[in-house]
């Protein structure tokens, strides 16, 4: 071979002599050969795929740019040249004597290549991105072949003069041109056509250059640093990147995958058949059946096991997912294996060149241009390892979230498309868990999933070359490894129970604090603050105590990680030693082997956390398997043919809602004539919402079917609204129609609705319609059917929740013979009685089938089941309505406080603003049956309130930016800075342990040097491992000092920072109440002191110990090599503002990420609970669109984020590389001066520092991410609090002893901005009397008990209790003193005598007292723990009325002597009030009681009433007085339909 290379060069192509002197070169032929081939080869084997766009495409080639210009210009330059050289070859060749063949061969080749350059430049034009990677690789990699032939060159000439001058200059030509094209290709070449897209997304457009180092990325970066980071600021995705390409191609792989599974169950189920002996198979429904109770006996044990993943719940189609993933994404799989493969070549090759250079510094002999060599290597394994490294973990995070977004997509499919015995087996709360939790782990699992093989195979090889380094004494290091496995699981394990424990104190803790937040205004009222402090304070110390422990077994585990490494090469080097005392320990081997375990570390710390991802992901694809692998909807039954003169058809229609279970309607035969009203009516589970079900396609069908014709609309019972706004929830997706809308909107008596909502019908409704009553949910449901347009319209009892006079006002104007609809086929469900004689037809349904068809007269006369139901029901339906009228209040009761009690609603304010609305409609529909509007629009005129007040909620303030030094200082003065100094300093010993250990080991292995022919003096070996080991030790028993104190101090932090905030929350007013809502109070609660317990100390630990591990490993290599300080200065500088600019961005771009995940899980839970009607009016195309758009926004936040992590640790790792590469060249330049042992230190610790400058990085950004806690909570510890509890003015002892009350002047104000609500009010209340509080809503009747209990402080005036200003003695002195019983009962978690009596003041006798009084004592004798009884949260395991009922029995036990009752309007039933009422009477009668009535009954017998308009008193009177004059009482009067003061009665 090297004999025809000779010949073929004209000279010698190898030759060892070259390479042996100190100039060494290499020879010309092994230069004119393999270093031009090597990069011909490559480009060669690669290009012709470049051309392929060339072939295929029919698109248009973008217009030229001048980059494509100056490229085009300079490879036809290169093109000449190379022409010149073969015309140069030639002419010599035929004049002068024939050369060799290589003369010719080059030249042609490089015509050749420099050609089809030029072709791949044109057909890059056919592409977005018009750079080509080939091309870039192939040109990087001839420029550093060129380098050899150069320097030869150059070397040469300085020499000798040139003997041939032609070729010496066409050589620094072209490579001069290849340099120019090279530093041109690594800029983006951008089309105009396309500078649009690059706008949205540049990564499509950069140069591959820019690619690699994520360049591109940059102008976030500082964009980011600039201001903070909005959703517009971040790109686009690629548009493969999107959820729906994503989707398209999993869907196609999916629907493939499932059909050979289900293929497969169906196997499974025959053989199950087979085994279970059934004698004929071929009676499949006798089989079914069977199957059925197998299925029915296994269900029971289900609840023991686990989730249910194997086998009582049903057989699924199993084992598809996983391939199906895998062949979606292959591609970005195959490239990640490519690049990690690389990877881990490199990362062994760096211990191997270490061990070379190490050898080079020990060595006299050794040639300068070795050292060079090695160093020039190290940095260029550094660098392709990290250029590698970061596009393995950006197409891994890739493909996270790729596989994220399409199995959330999926999962969203399939809930639109799944039928209803599906839908059963997973409620809403799992569905949604399925997309979070479980597309989240395999998001986890995508990120690691290479570890599989790559840890395995990382640690083979590790092994394998320390078994060549150290021989079988390797086995000792990796069997401490091994052991140290166990101990951390024990230690997870145990930290796990512990953690488990503290969740549920957590949970307790959060429970007890949202019962606060949400009864603040009761603890208030009766004082009751510190007794609940006290139990949160109770449950925070068990809290602390676990909290504690924690962090104890945290500091051992951590121990023993550190202790680790060191324990690992103490175990090896110990017995390399000792076994053979042949065996010295020279820098070589004891520097190799510590790089390579330290490689070692890694796969063995991510083996099993990759293990454990993979057991949680079996879970996750067994539920995810099963969920999308269920049944769809089967809408085979319902057809649309069409059929002259019938709008719906039903024949001998028999629908179940499960295959196997009862037929819920049985052969329905209905003929529905286009444009007529059919009312459905039927007792209670007559299968009035199956039959409507069973026309939507809801229901398995069993035989028969139903012709529907035309378009549908359907109102469901129970209202679905989206949080939107109003508009677009009765728009719906449609175009607006302005005329129509008004129409609409008119119709379905949403108009005074519309006045009472703070921004018309652009309000925001919240998740569920939160913020609107039951009626108004109903009416706006209706009103979306109405504005659809559709042909047929479904009505399953919309009028059931709305009252009497506007269900009769709706079915006037919309449903009615004379509604907006009376063109329209509309099938109407209905219990009310009233409408049917206005109806066309009448279906009476009993038990699933039609008992009876026709028209309201025929069916009386009929005399059949209809006519009874009849006159059964018809007189009730009367004596009600009557009711209605008389007690016009109760109504509202009933329709409309009620859903907001239910829904938990966000705070007291938004509750009584409901109510005050929900008031206001009920004086609407009185006024809409009346038709005397005037009393209601002088309340209404709009409000002055509109502009200030509107606004009840204040926008909550995001900290951006960065976080203030002071927050830093704030924790670590509340972890105490003595403890803080002595952590420090703990950190500190135990990086000085460290740097001493290191220097010890680098001392021992120049022992070799020292002792080379002499044996090794055994004294001299003990004291060696001796030092090292108590070294080793101390280091680790430093940290642990240190994390042992920090676990103290965090929990002195966490315990102070807790108890500020929990006793300033207390003491702050009411009124900070009202513009906060609970959620973000309880947030403080919850999230931020869970940060500041366990998230702030770990980041804390971890910076610090990155920090000092960085500044020991500098200060090593500048001990080493003292000129490497110099070098420290600019990439310090580098480094800080790389540091500073990533970390603004990354915030923002995590804050974003939580932003937008929400609305991904919100919009799908809506989806899931309104599916039948998106199904009925045939939305779901726009719901998956709104789902992908939702989708995307949160994909290009996270997807950014990842970037911007890769582009930090290029940069970071590019820093490392130049410490290395400084490293390893300072100890070449002054190799005589150094030991081999403190080299091998300086350069090995380099290798280990990259890592380390990428998590303090990390541990920097995630700290301040973290610290901003510290400032939440402190904000929360400076609100201005009320007036102190307890004065030094204490009130004289038995006060108030007469209960006079005077009012002088007084006005109060709920905020500084708004109006004053009374108006300068003066009135005496003398002692004993009962005085009445009426008025209109918004007159300020509530106002006024705020005022006695200063929950709202005096803006002017005063309010006088038996001679005592209550405005100079304490809070509580005033509160424990007056009793009220308050409008809703709020009652606590905790025992029934907790709830009447939390200070444990009063005894049981007088306690049982109280309950007999209060109608309560049989009740609760009857409990099995009688006063012990727990009461759940907000009382809801006791009725309402019991509940009003337990409020009476604390007012009886406080026994003040003045009493205010708050009337409760809502819920109470009549009798609950009149015993009331009458407990009220005979109890307090020696009492002032000052009663703030909604129903006048309840007042008529006071002595005096006080009506109040607008915050003034307008009449003061006896109530028989004031009816007799004709004012405003009397009127108010006349409407409850009170003529006289004796129809008081109950």
């Amino acid at each position: 071979m090297s004999a025809a290379l000779d010949e073929f060069c004209g000279s010698v192509f190898w030759n060892d002599s070259y390479l042996a002197r100190p100039d060494a070169d290499l020879p010309v032929c092994f230069q004119q050969t393999v270093l031009v081939w090597i990069p011909l080869g490559f480009f060669w084997i690669l290009a012709p795929w470049q051309l392929l766009p060339m072939c295929k495409s029919r698109a248009k080639k973008s217009s030229m740019t001048k980059l494509y210009i100056i490229k085009q210009v300079l490879t036809v330059l290169l093109i000449l040249a190379a022409v010149v050289e073969l015309g140069l070859a030639l002419l010599e060749d035929t004049i002068l004597e024939p050369l060799p063949a290589v003369q010719f061969t080059n030249p042609s080749l490089y015509i050749a290549t420099w050609f089809l350059v030029l072709l791949i430049h044109d057909a890059r034009r056919l592409c977005l991105r018009r750079d080509s990677g080939i091309l870039f690789c192939f040109q990087t990699l001839s420029l550093l072949c060129g380098i050899l032939p150069f320097q030869s060159l150059v070397r040469r000439v300085l020499q000798e003069p040139i003997s041939d001058l032609p070729r010496f200059i066409l050589f620094f030509i072209s490579y001069g041109l290849q340099l120019l094209l090279f530093i041109v290709s690594g800029f983006s070449d951008i089309a105009p056509e396309t500078e649009e897209i690059r706008k949205k997304n540049p990564e499509v457009t950069a140069s591959f250059l820019s690619s690699i180092t994520f360049e591109w990325y940059t102008s976030i970066v500082f964009k980011g640093y600039r201001k903070p980071l909005e959703v517009e600021d971040i790109w686009e995705l690629k548009d493969k990147d999107k959820t729906q390409a994503m989707y398209a191609a999993l869907e196609k792989n999916m629907k493939i995958a499932v059909q050979k599974a289900q293929g497969e169950l169906e196997k499974r189920k025959r053989k199950k058949r087979r085994r279970e002996g059934d004698p004929d198979i071929g009676n499949i429904s006798k089989a079914q059946s069977q199957d059925v109770l197998v299925l029915e006996e296994k269900q029971p044990k289900k609840k023991k096991g686990d989730k249910g993943d194997s086998g009582p719940h049903k057989d699924y189609p199993r084992g598809w997912l996983v391939k199906t993933l895998c062949k979606t994404f292959w591609q970005n799989l195959v490239l990640a294996v490519a690049f990690k493969v690389v990877h881990d070549g490199l990362v062994f090759v760096s211990p191997q060149l270490l061990k070379l250079l190490i050898a080079f510094v020990s060595d006299e002999e050794s040639f300068a241009w070795q050292g060079y060599l090695y160093a020039i290597l190290l940095f260029l394994t550094a660098v392709i390892q990290s250029l590698c490294l970061q596009q393995y973990f950006s197409l891994c995070f890739q493909l996270g979230i790729n596989v994220r977004a399409s199995l959330i997509a999926a999962i969203y499919k399939k809930s639109l498309t799944m039928s209803s015995a599906t839908r059963k087996e997973s409620t809403v709360g799992e569905t949604v868990n399925l997309m979070s939790a479980d597309a989240q782990r395999f998001m986890d699992m995508a990120n690691f999933v290479h570890q599989l093989w790559s840890s395995p195979l990382q640690i083979i090889l590790s092994i394998v070359f320390l078994w060549g380094e150290l021989g079988p004494s390797v086995l000792a290091g990796i069997a401490v490894m091994v052991l140290l496995i166990p101990i951390n699981a024990f230690l997870v394990a145990k930290a796990k129970n512990i953690q488990v424990r503290n969740m549920k104190n957590k949970d307790e803790r959060m429970k007890i604090m949202t019962e606060i937040l949400n009864g603040i205004k009761i603890l208030k009222l009766f004082a009751w603050e510190p007794s609940f402090e006290k139990r949160v304070n109770e449950v925070r110390a068990h809290e602390l105590k676990d909290l504690v422990n924690f962090s104890y077994l945290q500091s051992i585990s951590i121990f023993v990680f550190t202790c680790a490494p060191f324990l690992v090469s103490l175990a090896s080097f110990a017995v390399y030693v000792l076994v053979d005392e042949n065996n010295i320990l020279d820098a070589q081997k004891a520097f190799t082997a510590i790089s390579l375990f330290n490689v070692l570390r890694f796969p063995m710390a991510m083996l099993p956390l990759v293990l454990s991802t993979l057991v949680q992901t079996k879970v996750s694809t067994a539920r995810l398997e099963r969920y999308l692998g269920g049944e769809d909807l089967d809408t085979s039954a319902i057809h649309h043919n069409p059929i002259p003169g019938s709008a719906v058809r039903f024949s001998e229609a028999t629908f179940a809602w499960e295959q196997d279970s009862n037929a819920a309607i049985r052969d329905v035969t209905l003929d529905i004539t286009p444009g007529s009203l059919v009312a459905v009516v039927g007792a209670v589970g007559s299968g009035k919402s199956s039959l409507v079900s069973a026309m939507l396609g809801e229901m398995e069908n069993i035989k028969g079917h139903i012709n529907i014709q035309g378009s549908l609309a359907y109102v469901p019972q129970q209202a679905w609204i989206q949080n939107a706004t109003l508009k677009d929830n009765i728009l719906f997706g449609s175009e607006l129609d302005e005329a129509r809308y008004q129409e609409v909107i008119k119709a379905c008596a949403l108009l005074p609705d519309l006045d009472l909502l703070p921004a018309g019908d652009q309000t925001e409704i919240g998740e569920k319609g939160i913020n609107l009553s039951g009626g108004q949910k109903q009416r706006v449901s209706l009103a979306r059917a109405v504005y659809s347009n559709a042909d047929i319209y479904i009505l399953d009892d919309p009028l059931s929740a709305v009252d009497a006079h506007v269900g009769k006002y709706l079915f006037e104007h919309v449903l009615g013979p004379k509604g907006l609809l009376q063109n329209k086929t509309r099938i109407l469900v209905t219990h009310s009685i009233s409408f049917l004689p206005q109806v066309d037809n009448i279906v009476v349904l009993a038990a699933g089938a039609v008992s009876e068809y026709g028209s309201y007269s025929t069916l009386l006369a009929n005399k059949g089941a209809f006519a009874q139901f009849l006159n059964l029901y018809g007189s009730q339906e009367e004596d009600v309505s009557e009711e209605n009228i008389a007690a016009g209040d109760e109504e509202q009761g009933d329709e409309d406080v009620e859903p907001c009690m239910e829904e938990g609603s966000d705070d007291v304010v938004t509750m009584t603003l409901k109510r005050e609305a929900s008031i206001h409609q009920r004086e609407l529909r009185r006024s809409l049956s009346k038709k005397s509007t005037s009393s209601w629009k002088k309340t209404q005129k709009a409000p002055p309130e509109k502009v200030k007040g509107q606004q009840l909620i204040e926008k909550e303030a995001v900290e951006t930016g960065k976080v203030k030094f002071s927050m830093y200082l704030r924790y670590l003065r509340a972890v105490g800075l003595c403890y803080s100094f002595w952590i420090a300093m703990g950190y500190v010993g135990q990086y000085v342990a460290f740097v001493g250990t290191n220097l010890w080991l680098s001392a021992w292995t120049d022992d070799a040097q020292h002792y080379l022919n002499q044996t090794y003096p055994v004294e001299q070996r003990d004291l060696r491992i001796g030092v090292f080991g108590a070294l080793g030790v101390s280091q680790a028993l430093f940290l642990l000092f240190a994390t042992m104190l920090s676990a103290q101090g965090a929990m002195r932090a966490s315990r102070v920072m807790h108890q500020q905030l929990l006793s300033n929350i207390l003491r702050v007013p009411m009124s900070f109440f009202d513009t906060t809502p609970t959620g973000r109070i309880v947030n403080r609660f919850a999230k931020d002191i869970f940060t500041i317990d366990e998230t702030i100390p770990m980041s804390f630990r971890s910076w610090l110990s990155c920090f000092m591990a960085i500044i020991s490993t500098l200060l090593m290599i500048s001990l080493a090599t003292p000129f490497f300080a110099l070098i420290i200065i600019p990439l310090s500088i580098f480094y800080y503002f790389v540091l500073r600019f990533y970390v603004s961005t990354s915030r923002q771009l995590r804050r974003l990420d939580s932003v937008t995940r929400s609305p991904i899980y919100s919009h799908f839970g809506e989806t899931v609970s309104g599916l039948s009607v998106i199904r009925a009016y045939g939305h779901q195309e726009r719901f998956l669109k709104q789902n992908e758009i939702t989708m995307d926004i949160n994909q290009k936040s996270v997807y950014s984020w990842i970037i911007s992590n890769r582009w930090l640790a290029i940069r970071l790792e590019f820093v490392g590389s130049l410490v290395v590469f400084f490293s390893a060249l300072l100890a070449v330049i002054s190799k005589g001066t150094l030991e081999g042992g403190i080299v091998g230190l300086s350069v090995s610790s380099a290798l280990n520092v990259t890592q380390t400058l990428n998590w303090l990085v990390r541990t920097s950004s995630e700290l301040e991410t973290n610290i901003v806690a510290v400032e939440r909570v402190h904000e929360y510890t400076k609100v201005k609090n009320e007036a102190p509890w307890v004065t030094r003015k204490r009130p004289p002892p038995g006060w108030p002893s007469k209960g006079e009350i005077q009012f002088v002047d007084y006005k109060v104000r709920y905020r500084p901005e708004l109006d004053l609500v009374l108006h300068g009010i003066t009135c005496n209340i003398g002692s004993t009397e009962k005085v009445g509080v009426v008025g209109r809503t918004g007159a300020g009747k509530s106002s006024l008990t705020n005022c006695l209990f200063r929950v709202l402080e005096a803006a002017g005036g005063t309010i006088i209790i038996d001679e005592v200003d209550i405005a100079t003695i304490g809070l509580h002195d005033l509160r424990k003193n007056l009793t009220i019983i308050p409008q809703d009962p709020v009652l606590f978690t905790g025992t029934l005598r907790m709830n009447l009596d939390p200070f444990d003041e009063y005894s049981d006798e007088e306690i049982w007292k109280a309950l007999e009084l209060a109608h309560l004592k049989t009740y609760v004798q009857d409990l099995p723990e009688r006063l012990l009884h727990l009461v759940s949260e907000g009382g809801e395991n006791l009725s309402v009325g019991q509940r009003q009922l337990v409020c009476l029995a604390r007012a009886l036990l406080r026994k003040a002597k003045i009493l205010i009752l708050d009337e409760a309007t809502a819920a109470v039933d009549l009798e609950t009030d009149h015993l009331i009422q009458t407990t009220i009477r005979s109890e307090f009668a020696d009492c002032t009681v000052l009663t703030i009535a909604h129903r006048l009954h309840t007042i008529m017998d006071s002595n005096r009433v006080m009506v109040l308009q607008a915050g003034r008193i307008v009449e003061y009177d006896s109530p028989e007085e004031l009816l007799r004059k004709q004012g405003i009482f009397s009127a108010m009067a006349k409407d409850a339909g009170i003529s006289n003061t004796d129809s008081t009665v109950l």
